[in-house]
């Protein structure tokens, strides 16, 4: 029997973690506006210095592998520190990183952009733990709600990064300069934020506590390893298809302005629908809304492949970015409900490293795919049909999970 289940329970309160959600999506709104910025610019800059075409996404790609060596270790640190030094740390680093990705930009120098975007992931990854800080102090019926508010904090930063790169694109004789140089103000203003976040570092373990099981252990919980498939998934083609965009969108004679208008109705489309996917997930269950998300994956592909004028980019960008947010947020909820509170760094980190270890891959491919072909259409459609297998071992394994035979107790 539930606490909730008995009349001498107190309600629950949940104030505490409506005031962190508060600051989280703050944070999410503000420092977040960093990412769409730096995806939008990330390839097209890349091109610039890169020394052959096929390698103009490297720089994207590092910042997503930045992200995924970054979680382990920072769930760990925030398992044992807090999560506001985590936040603070991931601020630093993305600072850092358009620091010395603008001095490469500056100098020409691909490597060093390649090192300030792989200092842009610790950034990323910080940010990706928003959602579970969102969780920890929240009931379990205000859970599903508080990650959602906070992913729709996204949709603040979904209207101003794509509007800071129109205006600080040609700040100076180095396009892009001013872009990066933005970012590193925004990482140094918004981690003010984090000073008035109110959840607890976790308690230091005993011996009598219940042992954190092993990784392959835990990953063989169904709600786990189905959150972590849909989550990776979900993540990893919205990026493959996202970051080749920007090339695509140019490629096929529109300009900059028209590739950072669809990429911020895509990243509208990722935050708006979280104002009501929790209640979605609260009533109807965490498994159909991530159905429901890949079912918008599928159809993305379709309107891609059906052709190239702005209305095919901006109507599949717009159902990427749904997909992405039924799928992704669905997943988090589905993980978090399943995730014993002495795990929880263990977990988050191995999801993380998971689900951003794909996203590492989707974003090398895409910039393989979209070169692969005579001409950039033919590029752009390998990038949408790369899709389809991943979108059916997402598919099968929910449809496993929910017919499966339940235990006792499920």
């Amino acid at each position: 029997m539930s606490a909730s289940d008995t009349p001498l329970s107190q309600p629950v309160d949940d104030r505490t973690a409506k005031r962190n959600v508060i600051v989280l999506v703050a944070a999410q709104a503000f420092l977040g506006s960093q990412m769409p910025m730096i995806f939008v610019i990330g390839g097209l800059a890349g091109q610039m210095i890169a020394p052959t075409p096929l390698l103009a996404t490297l720089p994207i790609s590092l910042i997503v592998f930045g992200s995924m060596t970054t979680a382990p270790w920072l769930s760990a640190l925030m398992q044992r520190k807090g999560r506001r030094a985590g936040f603070l740390i991931g601020a630093f680093g993305g600072a850092l990183g358009a620091v010395i990705g603008g001095v490469g930009l500056a100098t020409s120098s691909f490597p060093l952009f390649l090192l300030g975007s792989y200092l842009t992931g610790i950034y990323m990854s910080a940010q990706g733990f928003y959602r579970f800080a969102a969780a920890d102090t929240a009931s379990d019926a205000f859970r599903p709600k508080a990650i959602s508010y906070v992913m729709a904090g996204g949709l603040i930063s979904a209207l101003v990064g794509p509007q800071l790169v129109k205006v600080t694109t040609d700040l100076f004789v180095v396009p892009f300069l001013g872009t990066y140089l933005a970012v590193v103000a925004i990482n140094a203003i918004g981690m003010i934020v984090f000073f008035l976040l109110d959840i607890p570092a976790p308690p230091q373990r005993s011996a009598q506590d219940r042992p954190v099981r092993p990784r392959l252990e835990i990953l063989k919980e169904p709600g786990i390893l189905v959150a972590v498939i849909c989550a990776m998934v979900a993540y990893a083609l919205m990026n493959l298809v996202m970051t080749s965009t920007p090339l695509a969108v140019v490629g096929c004679g529109f300009t900059t302005n028209n590739a950072a208008d669809i990429v911020s109705a895509h990243v509208l489309a990722m935050f708006a629908p979280s104002f009501f996917t929790g209640h979605l997930i609260a009533r109807f269950g965490a498994g159909k809304v991530v159905g429901v998300g890949l079912i918008a994956l599928a159809a993305a592909g379709g309107m891609a492949m059906a052709g190239v004028e702005l209305w095919n980019f901006f109507g599949a960008l717009v159902l990427l970015g749904i997909g992405w947010n039924f799928g992704f947020i669905g997943a988090t909820s589905l993980l978090a409900a399943n995730t014993r509170p002495e795990e929880k760094g263990v977990v988050q980190g191995m999801n993380d490293l998971i689900v951003f270890g794909f996203v590492t891959i989707a974003s090398l491919a895409s910039g393989g795919l979209i070169n692969s072909g005579p001409d950039v259409v033919t590029g752009w459609s390998s990038v949408n049909m790369a899709m389809v297998p991943f979108l059916t071992l997402a598919g099968g394994a929910l449809i496993w999970f929910v017919l499966r035979p339940r235990e006792v107790g499920q």
